[in-house]
């Protein structure tokens, strides 16, 4: 796994092998800028189910499929039984971490997560992302181009058309790689109300490119390490050119932050370091915004000694905040 996460480092994440050289090649790290992001529009599209899946305890699961830049997004969508509250239900956009994308499938990985919140009476949508599973389009990774970015944002926009869902009552919650979306798409969107990020890669671009210093795999592509050497080699280092990579990092747009945060982090985390959070944790407060911390000493990255605590607590954040 720590060979995974500098392969998320180096840009790498969720490439597949056959990935084409035509689009890397296309790859600008300036599309990241958080302001370029907000000139786009997340419409998304109405949710089509693809598969009824066996019942949860007290809730309906399906596969469902929505449209991000016009590619077909596949994802697992929870809701509630029975008769939806005035207003429709609240809802929870759901980004997962990193997991292959050539091996990842909707309705494996996070179930037990997920559950927690479906049980709970929120309508639930997980986004497998572009490049993922059946999902249309090519996995380029989330850190040095906005495609994952975008498929979540136009998730959130399909959810807002959804007559079961209350439209002004939608929260995220990210996990590791999905943290870093989570952060992202808040400071994109104002209008997203809760955020809860669990082992989050939510350093600034400085961070992210001096504090991680694991080694990447030999299995990924050079064409596809070089995405991050294509970028410096383009705008500079985040020391030499700094504002360029605060254009690109929601650290430095907190004060955008249209609800407060709730973040979680092992001290024994082996793939993300503890020094993102607090960091992250330091410039929220400072950003005169609402953040919530917990760091579980000696736990992991999936939070395993403590995850019934930190599910009780993310489920209670957001019946209290949404």
């Amino acid at each position: 796994m720590k060979r995974l996460l500098a392969a998320l480092l180096l840009g790498s994440l969720g490439m597949a092998p056959a990935q084409s050289a035509a689009t890397l090649a296309k790859v600008d790290a300036a599309d990241m800028s958080i302001a370029a992001a907000r000139t786009k529009k997340y419409p998304g599209s109405a949710l089509k189910v693809e598969q009824t899946l066996r019942a949860g305890s007290n809730y309906r699961r399906y596969v469902v499929s929505y449209q991000s830049d016009g590619l077909k997004i596949y994802g697992l969508l929870t809701v509630p039984n029975g008769p939806a509250p005035k207003g429709g239900w609240p809802a929870i956009v759901f980004n997962h971490g990193y997991i292959p994308p050539n091996v990842y499938r909707t309705t494996e990985k996070y179930v037990a997560y997920q559950d927690a919140f479906a049980r709970n009476g929120f309508i639930t949508l997980k986004s497998d992302y572009r490049g993922h599973g059946s999902s249309q389009g090519e996995a380029l990774g989330a850190y040095y181009t906005p495609g994952y970015t975008t498929d979540v944002l136009n998730a959130l926009g399909s959810l807002r058309q959804d007559q079961r869902v209350n439209a002004e009552r939608i929260g995220m919650w990210g996990h590791s790689m999905g943290g870093f979306i989570t952060l992202r798409s808040m400071v994109i969107d104002r209008r997203i109300k809760v955020g809860v990020i669990w082992a989050g890669v939510v350093g600034d671009y400085n961070q992210m490119m001096t504090q991680w210093h694991n080694r990447a795999p030999s299995s990924i592509p050079r064409r596809v390490l070089n995405l991050r050497k294509q970028a410096v080699a383009q705008y500079g280092t985040p020391e030499a050119n700094p504002g360029f990579w605060n254009s690109l990092s929601a650290n430095h747009f907190l004060k955008d932050l249209g609800g407060p945060l709730q973040l979680h982090i092992g001290t024994a985390d082996a793939e993300v370091p503890v020094a993102f959070h607090t960091a992250l944790s330091g410039q929220v407060k400072a950003a005169g915004k609402s953040v919530q911390s917990y760091v579980y000493p000696g736990d992991d990255h999936n939070l395993s000694r403590n995850l019934s605590v930190a599910l009780n607590r993310s489920v209670a954040f957001f019946k209290e905040r949404l």
